[in-house]
């Protein structure tokens, strides 16, 4: 790919989220990484899979991305911190599980970007009833810090 050539857009804490969260190699992910890096960024990325018909599966998504983004030092411990994470994350999810079957699996991809003021969630990853039926699904949640 070369040098990232997106300029103005990866400078949005949710347009450098939602590159990152749709990467498909560990290659494609560096160079993402670190155009986003460039602009200092802070990010991390985790995955998640699961059944929605579990009733953790929703805590299971919190927990993974508080817990990603307090070991990368993407947020510190404070209440305003972890209060827009849980709410960018909460609206990323609406995206990923909007019509989705309780009994689905899903395979997501979640990628959290920070700059000074703001906070995005990307969530990008596939969802299914059968493994042949799979098709994918895209959230976005962005929050002022």
């Amino acid at each position: 790919m070369g040098e990232f050539l997106l300029g103005e857009s990866i400078k949005s804490v949710g347009v450098a989220a939602m590159l990152l969260a749709m990467t498909r190699s560990l290659k494609e992910e560096e160079v993402v990484k670190k155009a986003v890096s460039v602009i200092k960024h802070q990010f991390v990325v985790t995955e998640v899979g699961g059944k929605t018909s579990y009733d953790d599966f929703h805590e299971k998504i919190n927990r993974a991305v508080i817990g990603a983004c307090l070991n990368s030092e993407v947020i510190e411990k404070t209440p305003n911190d972890i209060h827009a994470l849980i709410h960018a994350t909460e609206e990323a999810k609406k995206g990923i599980l909007v019509s989705v079957s309780s009994s689905a699996s899903l395979a997501l991809k979640i990628a959290v970007v920070r700059n000074n003021g703001w906070l995005a969630v990307a969530i990008f990853g596939k969802s299914a009833l059968h493994y042949m039926t799979n098709h994918e699904r895209a959230g976005l949640g962005v929050m002022h810090i």
